[in-house]
């Protein structure tokens, strides 16, 4: 049998903490921003998308090793499984940002649209880009609650119908997820630059997020590791999940290269405005999004024994999640407030959200065993060595 975790006093209290000085800064950073709403609202799309997004990668790390039939996932399963649930506090935060529309998307005021976005208009309105908004977060919902109730019931019972269940739960979550995911970044995230548009956007917003939610596994592990769980997570576990972070931060580094490369010789006006107002007015956090979100994994994570050691390992996957909020603040904030603005208002609404989906990542971690052992595949997860 393997130790419960126990969601404990001092573990509520540190996070409550979080949430109060989150509160605080977030409400002074609003308090002071009372005349530039778009950046207030351009911080809570930026929060509630990001969070929202790795919650959702978290749900697609499992199901595509459950539909790949992997055996080693089964090990670490319950964290990912864990921060899914997240999708429908997210969500909570997205409809927020149905509220301050107006101040985040150009399109949206109706009276004053331009030929250009006359011809997106019946696409991009208000009101079907509610409707959209609304179906996104109860169909995710509603899939990682069901894969997580179905995932519960193999705790007290080795029936294979059930996992043949997770199974099929799998596929449809796999089809579902493949379109929503392309066209919620499409919709919250592109659509501020509405003039502009990249046949790789959903692609590239979805590794990004992807990355950031694989770094997230990295970091809660090794935290739980140190108190006192998921002691059965062995250095095979570990390569395993640096390489994840490794091959992908290299795939993220791929699709910005192909994006801007063909943007820069093409040198269409339509096209280059994008990075033309990003490198003029976002010049310092345009070029850092690079260094950190592929320079620093490669260069860390290169080395095939800096995978096996947790050290090494938290300290790239910390850097990465840093480095793709920060990925996120460039393709929201341009569009939105025009220059780089970084203060309490983005601290204290990134903290504030972050204790939100600590708090129900641990809530839900404790409400289950730390590892699924009637899973078919459990055991192999412990009988396989990564190639040396």
């Amino acid at each position: 049998m393997y130790k419960s975790f126990e969601f404990t006093k001092k573990i509520k209290s540190f996070l409550i903490a979080m949430l109060v000085i989150g509160a605080l800064l977030a409400a002074a950073g609003i308090a002071m921003n009372l005349d530039h709403t778009h950046r207030i609202w351009a911080n809570v799309l930026l929060n509630g998308f990001f969070f929202t997004a790795i919650a959702m990668s978290a749900a697609f790390f499992v199901i595509v090793h459950v539909l790949g039939e992997s055996g080693w996932h089964t090990a670490v399963q319950r964290i990912p499984e864990a921060m899914s649930l997240y999708v429908p506090v997210g969500g909570v935060f997205m409809l927020l940002v149905l509220v301050g529309m107006h101040d985040i998307y150009h399109w949206s005021h109706t009276e004053h649209l331009d030929e250009v976005l006359q011809g997106k208009a019946p696409y991009l309105n208000p009101l079907f880009f509610s409707i959209r908004t609304v179906a996104y977060i109860v169909i995710w919902s509603l899939l990682v609650l069901w894969f997580r109730k179905t995932s519960l019931k193999t705790d007290s019972t080795d029936d294979i119908q059930l996992f043949n269940k997770q199974r099929t739960i799998a596929g449809i979550f796999i089809v579902i997820f493949a379109v929503t995911s392309s066209t919620s970044a499409w919709d919250w995230i592109m659509s501020i630059d509405a003039h502009w548009f990249s046949t790789l956007f959903g692609w590239y917003m979805f590794v990004s997020t992807f990355v950031a939610a694989v770094a997230v596994i990295i970091v809660l592990l090794v935290v739980l590791r140190r108190m006192g769980y998921m002691e059965h997570v062995n250095e095979e576990h570990l390569h395993d999940l640096g390489k994840y972070l490794f091959g992908f931060s290299i795939f993220w580094a791929y699709l910005w290269v192909s994006q801007y490369l063909l943007i820069w010789y093409s040198n269409i006006p339509e096209e280059t405005v994008y990075y033309v107002k990003r490198i003029q007015n976002f010049e310092t956090v345009f070029y850092a999004n690079v260094i950190i979100n592929f320079l620093a994994p490669f260069l860390i994570l290169m080395a095939r024994g800096t995978k096996r050691k947790l050290n090494w390992l938290i300290a790239a996957a910390v850097i990465v999640f840093i480095g793709h909020w920060i990925d996120m603040y460039l393709a929201i904030m341009p569009g939105t407030t025009g220059h780089a603005e970084f203060g309490i208002l983005e601290i204290g609404m990134t903290v504030f959200v972050l204790a939100v989906f600590l708090f129900v990542f641990f809530s839900r971690f404790a409400k289950a065993p730390v590892v699924p052992e009637n899973h078919p595949y459990f055991k192999e997860s412990f009988d396989y060595d990564n190639i040396r």
